[in-house]
């Protein structure tokens, strides 16, 4: 028990220092057969691999700066969400090609550390960061659900020996990203001073600044891992048009949804299984010191794209925005249906990426980290009475595979050709009221709890999860058993559920105008927020004059 917690710590604070170099040597290992990676036709290879290549043949490059009058353009987040995704897809390419394997091993060391640095090294240490993050929760919530942090504490306390209780408690303070702003605060005490430095700052946070770069870590490491784990890196077009303008709360979770949103309420999860089962020394401001910063990279991933959306949080917007979202999320896909029209449509295209044997082989490896939270929150019910055993676990899998058959059941919709219709809804009606009836008996007569009840919820939903991406990857194997169709269904039931979460607090904010005024400060300069505001209530008037 003890060795296994030391080298959990361990491995938490060696994390920035060998990942990258497991993730570029795995890399090179599996891709060391293919021939030299080139995107487009083999005598046009993008400029980056013709200095790749000239490199390798100890060839010099020079690089002349002209100055010039050139154009600049506006950009939204979209527009930088979607060029940061090129560039990181282009690095993970980068990485599985045989160029940069050769190149590590011509340069010395000092050459080495800047070629890592200026090409595919930001975006493995990107990746770590984000990485050190999971791997911290996971850890966490092994040593909650085990029960391990709680017996280190009293046993710490039984022999006075509080050494590794207080690294157990301490080691998430060292990554939680102040040491990472320690660079930035000192370059702007040395150009500008201390006093100016500290109000550049604090001006960076009221502005936030800091969810807009949280938020740009979660787009380079979605799409750089992406392209390591199934390669595809491909050109995103990010469009020219006028960025002062709402975007669509469809199309903001149509582009953010498996890159942000997902991984985000994965995180949410964790927090909430470790703040539910885990025990820290020091009560609640302990919980809040240890979680604080991956909340707020929770909230940052899922509420950036609407934070810096123009009009985000106007009333008017909203309804329009909800209506739209319904319309999309229920309109049947089909043949030249394309996923701006239809959720159907756009969760086909989300599954293109997934194309190889092993990239499927290491979907699966990854998507089995959900099961984790099944296998330990039911030996932390009540009704188990501390129970250990595999059947317990194995009767969990028998009450899930229940709850499967009976969504199915409530989704059943009957043709309108066939007489029973309405005898298909009386049994559903009835099979609502006798579900519903069944947990109150529970509830009543046996040592379930209504706790119970919603830590089931979240066990159930993290399998669940698991149990589609398992389903997506193995696609063929699905449709060949006839299963396809409730996968599908059951996938929209989840992104219904994710967009509810996401949707309710706008909706909330949107009902105090003076939250709209202050996003416009934020987001322009005073005299566009005045025009912008100026506009707003003209058109409010011709609305009422035309009504």
């Amino acid at each position: 028990m003890l060795v296994g917690t030391l080298c959990y710590l361990q491995l938490c604070y060696i994390m920035n220092v060998t990942w990258w170099a497991a993730v570029l040597a795995s890399s090179w290992l599996f891709r060391l057969h293919r021939d030299l990676f080139l995107v487009g036709p083999p005598h046009t290879p993008p400029s980056i691999f013709r200095g790749f290549n000239s490199t390798l043949r100890q060839g010099n490059i020079t690089h002349h700066e002209y100055i010039q009058v050139g154009k600049g353009r506006d950009v939204g987040l979209n527009q930088i969400a979607l060029f940061e995704g090129k560039v990181a897809g282009g690095n993970g390419e980068q990485v599985l090609s045989r160029d940069v394997y050769r190149l590590g091993q011509l340069f010395d060391f000092f050459r080495m550390l800047t070629f890592f640095y200026t090409t595919v090294g930001y975006y493995v240490c990107t990746m770590m960061t984000v990485l050190t993050v999971y791997i911290f929760l996971y850890g966490r919530v092994y040593l909650a659900l085990s029960g391990l942090d709680h017996s280190i504490s009293r046993q710490a306390r039984f022999l006075g020996n509080t050494a590794l209780d207080a690294a157990l408690n301490a080691q998430f303070l060292v990554q939680i990203g102040v040491f990472t702003a320690v660079p930035m605060i000192m370059g702007f005490i040395l150009e500008l001073g201390l006093m100016k430095a500290i109000f550049s700052f604090i001006t960076m946070q009221l502005q936030f600044c800091s969810v807009f770069f949280t938020f740009s870590l979660g787009t380079r490491t979605h799409y750089f891992g992406r392209t390591i784990l199934h390669g595809g890196a491909k050109y995103r077009a990010t469009g020219r048009g006028f960025v002062v303008r709402h975007i669509k709360f469809a199309d903001n979770y149509r582009l953010y949804s498996r890159s942000h949103f997902v991984k985000a309420l994965e995180v949410a999860l964790l927090l909430i299984v470790y703040i539910a089962y885990g025990y820290t020394k020091g009560g609640s401001s302990s919980f809040i010191l240890l979680t604080i910063s991956s909340w707020i990279m929770v909230i940052s991933w899922l509420f950036a794209p609407y934070i810096f959306n123009p009009s985000g949080f106007e009333w008017q917007k909203t309804v329009e925005d909800f209506d739209d979202w319904t319309n999309w999320l229920f309109y049947k896909g089909g043949v030249g249906v394309k996923g701006e029209n239809s959720w159907e449509s756009w969760w086909e295209e989300e599954q293109a990426h997934i194309q190889t044997f092993r990239g499927r082989i290491l979907e699966t490896i990854l998507s089995l980290r959900f099961l984790l939270f099944q296998y330990g929150i039911v030996y932390k019910l009540k009704i188990t009475a501390h129970n250990t055993s595999l059947a317990m676990y194995g009767f969990s899998w028998i009450v899930l595979l229940v709850m499967v058959l009976l969504f199915k059941l409530f989704t059943a919709t009957p043709r309108k050709s066939t007489a029973l219709p309405i005898f298909i809804r009386f049994l559903q009606g009835l099979l609502a009221i006798g579900i519903i009836a069944a947990i109150a008996c529970l509830i009543g007569f046996t040592d379930f709890t209504i706790a119970d009840l919603f830590a089931s919820a979240l066990a159930f939903l993290a399998t669940g999860w698991c149990i589609l991406c398992l389903a997506i990857t193995w696609k063929r194997v699905v449709k060949t058993l006839g299963l396809w169709d409730s996968v599908r269904e059951i996938s929209r039931m989840y992104d219904a559920g994710m967009g509810a979460v996401i949707f309710a607090p706008i909706v909330f904010f949107s009902w105090f105008p003076f939250v709209s005024t202050f996003q416009s400060r934020i987001l322009f300069n005073q005299a566009f927020s005045r025009g912008l505001e100026i506009s707003l209530i003209l058109a409010g008037n011709k609305a009422n004059q035309e009504s």
